[in-house]
């Protein structure tokens, strides 16, 4: 697409979570400092909250990465599941053979067993569940549970729960304070600052290999600011079409304009630029994305 262009060797605005593109910024190295320091001190539940969008999956897997080799990590990236099935998922992540259709007990057994050796091979095991907003009341229940499980030093199982702010209000229930009260640690994501977003963009273009000039206009970094709220992934998604419009345009350089009319297409951002403009540039915009297509396929 446009990366010979700009002198790119990837693409620098993909919105997979991609822990090499992790951006150091002072509520991302702190929430990551958080989950260090929780895991460390073997606390049993830590929980991480944060917009859609303020980057909590590549946190996540940034956490898992720096962790030493002490740790057996699980992770669970859609925890909306019952008790028993999350309980097979947690089984199949510590590699733990079942028979087919074993019971809730001998599921649970199992689970105990396989904890108890790797507690005596000196390793601590971390389940981390994102979108934890979605786990089932009773799902969230039957995890307290599995925090009851502990030596005379330690516990045996510590739970990070990566969630948006809705995970809050769940938390909240009555019926669930016993879980409530073990959460010991916790952090919540905040969206970059305009000086972090600036940073943030250029970060991400140095790792995708770009060695020019100033790519983004100071005006464009305002516009990608105001259009995205500081938020990571609706920065990325808007930063990518600002950068096929300008390359579009035949531009070395990222306006405003551009940045104003990627956002307009861009259902959760926060246009600001004249319809007739926008009409014209997003006309170019696809007539290019559909050449560079067409050249593929041939």
């Amino acid at each position: 697409m446009y990366r010979s262009h700009f002198g790119l060797h990837e693409l620098p605005f993909g919105i997979t979570p991609d822990t090499s593109y992790f951006f150091a910024c002072s509520t991302a190295q702190e929430a990551l400092n958080t989950l260090l320091v929780a895991a460390n001190n073997g606390e049993g539940f830590i929980k991480i909250t944060g917009e859609v969008g303020t980057g909590k999956t590549l946190l996540c897997r940034k956490f898992m990465a720096a962790l030493g080799p002490e740790f057996v990590t699980a992770y669970i990236p859609n925890p909306l599941l019952e008790p028993r099935t999350l309980m097979l998922a947690l089984a199949d992540e510590l590699d733990i053979a079942l028979e087919k259709d074993v019971d809730q007990h001998q599921l649970l057994k199992s689970i105990n067993h396989r904890l108890l050796v790797l507690a005596r091979e000196e390793k601590r095991v971390l389940l981390c569940l994102d979108e934890a907003q979605a786990i089932p009341i009773e799902s969230l229940e039957a995890l307290r549970l599995l925090t009851n499980l502990e030596t005379e030093k330690r516990k045996l199982l510590q739970i990070v729960l990566f969630g948006q702010p809705e995970l809050d209000a769940v938390l909240e229930q009555d019926k669930i304070r016993q879980l409530m009260q073990r959460i010991t640690f916790h952090y919540r994501l905040r969206p970059l600052t305009r000086d972090d977003l600036e940073f943030y963009v250029s970060h991400r273009l140095r790792v995708a290999g770009y060695t020019g000039a100033r790519l983004f206009e100071q005006a464009a970094i305002g516009a990608l600011y105001r259009a995205s709220g500081g938020l990571p992934r609706l920065a990325n998604i808007v930063a990518h079409k600002a950068l096929m419009l300008a390359f579009g345009e035949g531009r070395q350089q990222v306006s405003a304009a551009h940045i104003s009319v990627a956002a307009k297409d861009t259902g959760a951002a926060r246009p600001g630029l004249n319809t007739r403009y926008a009409a014209a540039a997003l006309f170019v915009c696809a007539t290019v994305a559909a050449g560079t297509a067409w050249v593929f396929l041939q």
